[in-house]
């Protein structure tokens, strides 16, 4: 009998001990809960799942949330809004006191709540991860009425001038008059559709032209030739009522208005959008219908979206001072919007083209960001098809160890399919083979049309960009193609489809700067038997290089991966080919600088045109150096006493002074300027930062304080696992974060200890090095 009493006690110990341990993290201190309606759009709430975004807020007692959906974009080349949804509910519960709008990111959705003269409402607004369907759903302790309108900005054809058509691919230097087209908008019973239709000359036509790829027109990938982007508004027991028209903030709209048609305590609403090409109206509005009618229930599809959710977030996650929230923290707020900013990330996980580092889905009226900006929502700063890859990188490479890998892949296609477009600039231009990727490239693959410049003398290179910042700046690609590979190092992915394309963008260095070479002099190789890398560009930064540091780093680690790889993925032909590139690759430069050696942007160079640090590109994203590297003092000289890299330091934008100080352990550095980083933004929502030098919300300026949060906890080197590398031992800390070979490293800090380590597999246990033992 005792004995069974000390079970019962022990059993009731351990549930309890479990229920304890269960609570130190509440999802509800996570949780971005607002008491007081919002101003403007500027105060919205993002939202999302699958492919789409939404910026929801409460103004003015109307709930009104933007639309926003990967790959819809026009003839200009702009990432489209696709509308704004605007509710009201009679009675009306949010013109009273009583108001409460929280974001609950582990389960997806926002949920609004108000009462007003006895009138109580909750609406909670969700996404489908699976299928692009957004679900409102209405729950009242009385009846009511609730009236959602579509309001559309693009009912007429609207000429963006100047400034403006920064969100599209002209930029500042338009060849003609540009021209948005007014979208078509219907309104029949219980739905609105609506969608823009690409009218049949685009950016790309007139770029290929610009550019003189007209020969070979009809062989280059195209995404914007009869590209249809829109959706549908529908509620069952609602019916259309009227057309309206109005002027939200600095944009005339006309709206078309559902109305329930009658009062009850429950509404449903569904906005469906669709975007697809080449189709016809007939075919894309087919599209429409199957997607906005799934064969599963809502209650099923809530259940299994609420699963997805959960399953992200178990994956990874990094909680600061867990046990002890505090939105006034620094700290704290750190480790709260590295999970909000993520959840961000995942509203473009299954979509078709990747995330954009400018607002990513989540941009709105600029006029609330700068008041000289009054244009209309679709505007964005640097274009919406445009592919600024030195900035995209930055949200990409976190997604490895956040364990993201499903998001990954709307990057990589995006190189993939613009491939051969990239191969024939190399054979048309130069005749050689290869991937010619630019920086600023459009979604088809050539140079942005501004940034080529339509002012160029008559002999320049065509294959050239006529511009100070981007000329010979080839070499950003590769981190792409890093990442592909590391993907099978992190994940176990079956690499093999990206092999050709690896291999197509390192053949282009090779037969290039051959190809310069012979331009230049009677030698195709120095007098070490290496390729020239003249003329270059180390970032945009140190311009006219010879041999740049970001060009050298980049080839040594990739042709390093490439042949690090199995003979079932990189065959013997690819292989030897790899192995004659590599002892072409020259040396990282160095220099000496005041008695100290120290990495060096490049050999030599002409001018400097930008403010990167990319002598310290062998720190991050190569890991030439750092924690568990040789020489590692050269990288810290640099860091320390480069007096550009000192000139040049901040946190703002896509500075990355942060991952750079995690990366050479400098505890004091890293925790200072990814606090910068990652700390509130000066903005109603916590992690619209920016614009910084690019837009709201700045999603580089999120991806690298990512990074660098990620790199001060976890750090690899060879087959070892660094845990703490800067890490400031006052943090207490939870985590969860992925590593190379399939690992995954899970445990606590408190108080300066670590508990609670768990590595899978577990062999990979005796790996781990503490280094804050």
């Amino acid at each position: 009998m005792n004995q069974l009493r000390y079970i019962v006690i022990l059993i009731c110990c351990i549930l309890l001990a479990a229920k304890v341990h269960a609570q130190e993290f509440k999802w509800e201190d996570y949780y971005i809960t607002w008491d007081k309606p919002s101003k403007h759009s500027g105060e919205s709430m993002p939202l999302g799942g699958g492919d789409i975004g939404l910026n929801v807020w409460v103004e003015n007692g109307d709930i009104l949330f933007y639309l926003g959906k990967s790959g819809a974009f026009d003839e200009n080349n702009t990432l489209l809004k696709l509308g704004r949804v605007r509710l009201k509910l009679y009675p009306n519960p949010f013109e009273g006191k009583v108001f409460k709008q929280q974001l609950q990111v582990d389960k997806g959705q926002v949920v609004i709540s108000g009462e007003s003269n006895s009138a109580k409402a909750e609406v909670t607004l969700w996404v489908d991860v699976e299928r692009p369907n957004v679900y409102v759903d209405v729950h009242a302790n009385k009846k009511i009425d609730v009236e959602a309108s579509y309001e559309n900005w693009r009912h007429k054809e609207r000429y963006p001038k100047k400034r403006e058509n920064n969100a599209n691919s002209w930029k500042w230097a338009p060849p003609h008059e540009v021209v948005t087209k007014r979208d078509s908008v219907n309104a029949v019973d219980n739905k609105v559709v609506f969608f823009h239709q690409n009218t049949d000359s685009t950016v790309f036509d007139i770029v290929v032209r610009q550019q003189g790829m007209e020969a070979v027109k009809d062989s280059l990938y195209n995404p914007l030739a009869d590209l249809v982007s829109g959706g549908m508004l529908q509620g069952k027991d609602f019916h259309f009522i009227e057309q309206r028209s109005g002027k939200y903030m600095d944009t005339d709209y006309n709206a078309w208005v559902l109305k329930s048609k009658k009062p009850v305590t429950k509404h449903d609403l569904q906005v469906s959008l669709h975007v697809a090409g080449p189709v016809s109206i007939a075919e894309w509005r087919q599209g429409v219908d199957v997607l906005s009618n799934p064969s599963e229930s809502k209650a099923h599809i809530k259940r299994k979206n609420l699963n997805w959710w959960r399953a992200f977030w178990k994956r990874s996650y990094i909680r600061i001072q867990p046990t002890k929230p505090h939105a006034e923290n620094e700290s704290w707020q750190v480790g709260r919007n590295y999970q909000l900013f993520r959840f961000m990330l995942a509203a473009n996980a299954y979509g078709e083209y990747p995330t954009k580092f400018n607002g990513g889905l989540f941009t709105y009226d600029p006029s609330s960001i700068d008041s000289t900006m009054n244009f209309t929502p679709d505007f964005r700063n640097w274009g919406g098809g445009t592919h600024t890859a030195q900035n995209q990188r930055l949200v990409y490479w976190p997604m490895l160890k956040s364990g993201d890998f499903d998001m990954m892949p709307a990057q990589f296609k995006f190189y993939q399919r613009i491939q051969r477009n990239a191969e024939w600039r190399s054979n048309i231009y130069w005749g050689h083979s290869g991937a010619s990727f630019t920086e600023q490239i459009e979604n088809f693959g050539l140079p942005n049309p501004a940034e080529y410049n339509w002012k160029r003398p008559k002999d320049y290179d065509k294959g050239l960009e006529y511009n100070a910042w981007l000329e010979y700046q080839w070499d950003t690609v590769l981190e792409f193609c890093m990442m592909m590979l590391e993907t099978a190092n992190y994940h176990d992915a079956d690499v093999r489809p990206y092999i050709p394309f690896i291999e197509s963008c390192l053949r282009f260095f090779d037969e290039h700067y051959q190809y310069r070479a012979r331009q230049l002099g009677s030698k195709i190789l120095d007098q070490n038997g290496h390729l020239i890398f003249y003329p270059g560009s180390s970032a945009e930064t140190y311009k006219m290089a010879y041999n740049a540091s970001t060009t050298v780093a980049a080839l040594q680690e990739v042709t390093r991966r490439m042949l690090s790889l199995s003979a079932a993925v990189v065959n013997d032909s690819l292989r030897t080919y790899m192995e004659e590139f590599q002892r072409k690759i020259p040396p990282l430069p160095t220099r000496v600088l005041n008695g100290k050696k120290m990495l060096a942007p490049a050999e030599i160079w002409a001018r400097i045109n930008n403010t990167e640090a990319p002598q310290l590109y062998g720190v991050y994203p190569w890991g030439i150096y750092g924690i568990g590297k040789p020489d590692i003092d050269i990288a810290l000289n640099t860091f320390h006493h480069d007096p550009d890299v000192l000139k040049f330091r901040s946190h703002v934008g896509w500075k990355q002074d942060n991952i750079f100080a995690a990366r050479l352990g400098l505890t004091e550095e890293a925790k200072k300027f990814t606090t910068l980083k990652l700390k509130n933004a000066d903005r109603r929502f916590p992690t619209f930062w920016g614009p910084g030098f690019d837009w709201v919300p700045d999603h580089n300026w999120g991806g690298s304080g990512m990074i660098g949060l990620q790199e001060m906890l976890l750090q690899t080197a060879d087959d070892k696992l660094y845990l703490f590398p800067a890490w400031p031992a006052e943090w207490d800390v939870d985590f969860k974060l992925h590593a190379p070979k399939q690992t995954t490293v899970e445990g606590k800090l408190r108080n300066g200890k670590l508990i609670d380590l768990q590595v899978l597999p577990k062999e990979r246990t005796k790996d781990v090095v503490n280094m804050l033992e």
